[in-house]
């Protein structure tokens, strides 16, 4: 299967313009897409519904849309009655496999005066490919510094930890079973998850040692049972290599759980694509 991650920059590319087309055209391969700084009913974007946009772009996708920045953009018609709407900016996950079930979690903020600090959070979608049900993220965090970051790892780290034990999005019986709430099959809440977004650190900072664990100077970089694993370094290339944003660092990951480590079959990032400030990075996984 293939994966990609993508910080679309609310639909802004290089070159200035907003156009949600090309960002589609440039990841339509792949089966798994997460999206970053997605959002609704914003002026500087021509106030579109872009998570609706990009699914029409995308028709042989299912989706969900977490919104983590939620606030009131209503107007009124000509008789004055409110027309519902919100001002939203979030993440998305689209997949060619049905998405069985979705939470979205909101991340530790930091309050400030004078900085622009804005509410970050990591969609979850469970699918369930051959090789068995796996659970997928988009993820963004903060971009102010280490200090913001920290904590929203502390909570994604706990997150993926404590799901399988949480179980689905329903699960056991219930004492009535004529009322409805155990209508489907159980959705699954799998140990195996892939973690992809931008976070805002580069390879060798405290928040990537947070993430992943810490390096040694003869062993490399040491892996912690319950945690995860760069796709890129895994994959054969170097920690420090690879750009995917126009700061000229790597800030865009796939991160795995240690479990779906031999599956990766390569992982590179599409310098040429122009459909915002960051690059789309790509993952091949075994899941037949």
């Amino acid at each position: 299967m293939r994966f990609v991650t993508y910080n679309i920059q609310y639909g802004l590319g290089k070159d200035g313009r907003f156009d949600l087309a090309r960002i589609a055209g440039e990841i339509a391969a792949a089966d798994v897409i997460a999206l970053q700084e997605v959002e609704r009913f914003w002026q500087r974007s021509g106030m579109t519904d872009q998570p609706a946009e990009l699914a029409r772009h995308l028709p042989d996708h299912h989706w969900v849309y977490g919104a983590n920045l939620d606030m009131h953009a209503d107007a009124t018609d000509e008789a004055g009655r409110p027309v519902h709407r919100r001002r939203q900016f979030g993440t998305m996950i689209l997949s060619r496999l049905p998405i069985l079930a979705s939470r979205n979690h909101l991340l530790p903020k930091y309050g400030t005066l004078t900085q622009h600090s804005i509410q970050q959070g990591t969609l979850e979608a469970v699918i369930a490919p051959p090789a068995g049900p796996v659970r997928v993220y988009s993820v963004h965090l903060s971009h102010l510094a280490p200090e913001t970051r920290l904590p929203q790892i502390e909570t994604v780290l706990a997150i993926l930890r404590r799901a399988p034990a949480e179980g689905g999005a329903w699960c056991g019986g219930h004492p009535d079973p004529t009322a409805g709430w155990t209508e489907g099959r159980m959705p699954p809440m799998p140990r195996s998850a892939i973690l992809m977004g931008d976070v805002n650190f580069p390879p060798g900072s405290r928040e990537y040692t947070a993430l992943l664990g810490p390096a040694t100077e003869r062993y490399g970089r040491l892996l912690q049972l319950d945690g995860l694993v760069d796709s890129w370094t895994a994959a054969g290339h170097s920690e420090a290599a690879g750009v995917t944003c126009d700061n000229g660092r790597r800030i865009d990951y796939h991160f795995l759980t240690a479990d779906l480590r031999h599956r990766i079959r390569d992982v590179w990032i599409d310098e040429a694509a122009q459909g915002s400030d960051h690059q789309p990075v790509w993952l091949d996984l075994d899941l037949d």
